[in-house]
């Protein structure tokens, strides 16, 4: 009888041990690589630099594509109904993690899965969109690192005036199906009304509400504020190049849309989230669970120019703003 308690008990030792067994050696036991679902949001030419930043961090950390893990890498193209889709499939290649970003992809990922863990690279504001239960403590199987773009978007309609002084009329331009976006709207809303500026809202929802929305702002605004989302990031050389023909300077979250003619943007630095990004799976891989991992919040906070852009519309922009940059693109 003695015997028989001994070997029950060893047996669930053994079954408890295999629950913290870390998730690569785990996956190799099973005849694999640990493999990593990559649920781009955009496109790859999109997301490239983040993309690399994600790959580089890894192979610093020993993990090197192809030889140590596998990334199966999936693309939306700013369609949100693809999210869904691709987090389901990663479900069905039984991948040990997957890594993504902007909210919608990542409540796709959350409802696909309640084991697989869930790394974010970029969320505006997981707490109140539900994602985790709190930064300290996330719970449950996803955690990241936020950008909180609510808390920044008044200082980007500060520095907006600083380049545009007789800024009196803003558009915010605004896929709001997005949780993310439409706190960003909110805020930026209040801080709009603070400032006495003069605010019109338009949606898009698909590429083709893009055109339309920006025929309605003929004659109607002094600049465009642009939140973040997936639908912006792949769009954002038709959006940039319709702007310009309209002579609305526009204000952004991140490098990328300043790359692509617009006037300047404000925000994380998103290559280096994603990079911070690779250290969440490089500890989850090891062992870590996603629940014990605190959401973090960025360290650097870029400020970028198009100066190419700002002689297109006109504008001069002063030596000390310029100085202030992070980034001049010319």
């Amino acid at each position: 009888m003695q015997s028989s308690q001994l070997k029950r008990r060893k047996f669930l030792t053994l079954l408890g041990g295999a629950a913290v067994w870390p998730l690569a050696a785990r996956a190799q036991q099973a005849g694999r690589l640990p493999t990593i679902g990559f649920l781009g949001e955009s496109t790859p030419s999109a997301q490239s630099q983040r993309t690399a930043a994600f790959v580089h961090r890894l192979r610093e950390l020993s993990w090197i594509e192809g030889h140590t893990i596998t990334i199966e890498y999936r693309w939306a193209e700013g369609r949100s109904e693809r999210f869904a889709e691709i987090a389901a499939e990663f479900v069905r290649l039984k991948v040990n993690i997957i890594v993504t970003s902007s909210t919608p992809a990542i409540l796709a990922a959350k409802q696909a899965t309640s084991v697989i863990p869930v790394v974010f690279a970029i969320a505006a504001d997981p707490v109140a969109t539900g994602l985790v239960a709190s930064l300290a403590r996330p719970g449950g199987n996803v955690t990241g690192l936020s950008i909180q773009s609510t808390d920044i978007a008044a200082k980007r309609l500060e520095l907006l005036r600083e380049v545009i002084p007789h800024l009196r009329r803003l558009a915010i331009v605004a896929n709001i199906s997005n949780p993310a976006s439409a706190l960003e709207v909110e805020e930026i809303q209040v801080a709009a009304a603070s400032l006495g500026f003069e605010v019109i809202t338009l949606e898009i929802q698909r590429p083709d509400d893009i055109a339309p929305a920006f025929e309605k702002l003929d004659g109607r605004a002094d600049a465009v504020y642009l939140p973040t989302a997936p639908l912006v990031l792949t769009n954002r050389i038709r959006i940039n190049t319709l702007a310009l023909a309209a002579r609305l300077p526009t204000m952004y979250s991140g490098q990328e849309y300043v790359e692509s003619a617009g006037l300047m943007s404000y925000g994380p630095n998103r290559p280096d989230l994603f990079r911070r990004g690779a250290e969440y799976v490089d500890k989850i891989l090891r062992g870590a669970k996603p629940e014990d991992l605190p959401v973090e919040q960025p360290t650097k906070f870029d400020l970028v120019v198009n100066l190419t852009t700002a002689k297109a519309l006109k504008l001069k922009i002063p030596e000390s703003f310029l100085l202030r940059a992070d980034e001049v693109i010319e």
